[in-house]
């Protein structure tokens, strides 16, 4: 009679813990914002005692089992939920400093673009004391020998002599001889300048110049001087020494930034010595020889992009959000469960002690 009255009462404890899972997913199908408690005091009105709550006083074992069973798995739910929640306002924060940070440090796209021909760059030469005896265009790299160096010859550039006042000097005038630069990249265009200066105290020797994106700016400014110094502020300025000759071989980059686009010469440098093949007498003037020549026709342009999708932040963060709304969900239904979980226990103790007090008065 035993054996038959256990399993009768494990298949009641089953059919229970069907009947629980029903009312549990009823639960879940209701309103997401209803009262736990509304649920809880409709559940047993009138105090009664369920087929469960009977099933587990007749056996001790089976209670204290099935309640350690379901506090582990509370415990368990609430520790999912916490991680859930970990997880899911890692990815909010993370994904907006990627954001920031994407917006703030765009990345460089960098292309080249062939032409055939450059807009003529403006060479601004310091010649100082140094007097300038030629400047010719060449073509094919080649340059023929030189006749006569050291004496005036003839030339075919076109020069423009600028003064101003420097930008980085108070009050120091300077004088500048701007020359049209090459244009004919397929053609390898050069400009050959011949430069003279007397032998001076100084223990070095050597010519400034500086290179701005397009000659026609100078010829179509209003006021040269002002735009000579505003070029002077703004590019950079390079040097060749005498007794040499100096090949430079410009390239021209462009930066677009956010607002505005800047324009830089980049170039390369080679030296030759000068044998000085003239009388000791005339040597005494020391000769420059520089070669402004492009490099390649090639146009280098650098564009800065900001990689920074808001779309696809927005998107994460919505996706980030449902999480969170899911995880508060479910620890609503965690923490009803335990709710009636301890609403349960307080029942069946309070059913004990009414039996011990039923069992005394007897």
């Amino acid at each position: 009679m035993l054996r038959k009255e256990n399993s009768r009462s494990y298949q009641e404890v089953i059919n229970d813990d069907d009947d629980e899972e029903e009312e549990e997913g009823q639960t879940q199908s209701q309103g997401f914002f209803e009262d736990p408690t509304e649920e809880l005091e409709q559940e047993d009105p009138n105090g009664s005692i369920s087929k469960e709550d009977d099933v587990i006083g007749r056996n001790p074992s089976m209670k204290f089992s099935k309640a350690c069973l379901k506090n582990v798995f509370t415990v368990v739910l609430i520790f999912i939920y916490l991680v859930l929640t970990a997880v899911a306002v890692f990815l909010a924060y993370q994904t907006i400093s990627d954001f920031l940070d994407k917006l703030n440090h765009p990345v460089m796209s960098v292309t080249y673009k062939e032409v055939d021909t450059f807009t003529p760059p403006g060479i601004a030469l310091y010649p100082g004391k140094a007097q300038l005896l030629s400047c010719r265009h060449h073509y094919h790299d080649y340059i023929p020998p030189l006749v006569d160096p050291g004496k005036p010859q003839k030339g075919d550039c076109i020069i423009k002599e600028v003064t101003y006042i420097g930008p980085f000097t108070n009050q120091t005038e300077k004088k500048a001889l701007v020359v049209r630069g090459p244009s004919d990249v397929r053609n390898k265009e050069l400009i050959f300048m011949q430069f003279s200066h007397n032998e001076t105290e100084e223990d070095f020797s050597a010519i400034t110049y500086m290179l701005f994106s397009n000659f026609s700016h100078l010829t179509e400014s209003t006021n040269k001087s002002e735009f000579m110094r505003d070029c002077e502020r703004n590019y950079s300025t390079w040097t060749f020494s005498g007794g040499f000759r100096t090949w430079v071989k410009m390239s021209l980059v462009k930066t677009s930034g956010k607002s505005n686009e800047a324009v830089e010469f980049r170039q390369e440098s080679a030296v030759v010595k000068f044998n000085d093949k003239r009388p000791q007498s005339e040597q005494t003037n020391q000769l420059f020889f520089a070669v402004f020549e492009w490099r390649d026709p090639y146009m280098q342009e650098i564009r800065l992009i900001v990689t920074a999708n808001p779309w696809s932040s927005a998107a994460i963060l919505c996706g980030v959000f449902m999480a969170l709304f899911k995880a508060a969900n479910f620890a609503k239904l965690t923490i009803r469960w335990i709710i009636r979980m301890r609403k349960r226990i307080l029942r069946n103790k309070a059913r004990e002690l009414n039996q011990i007090t039923e069992e005394k008065q007897h």
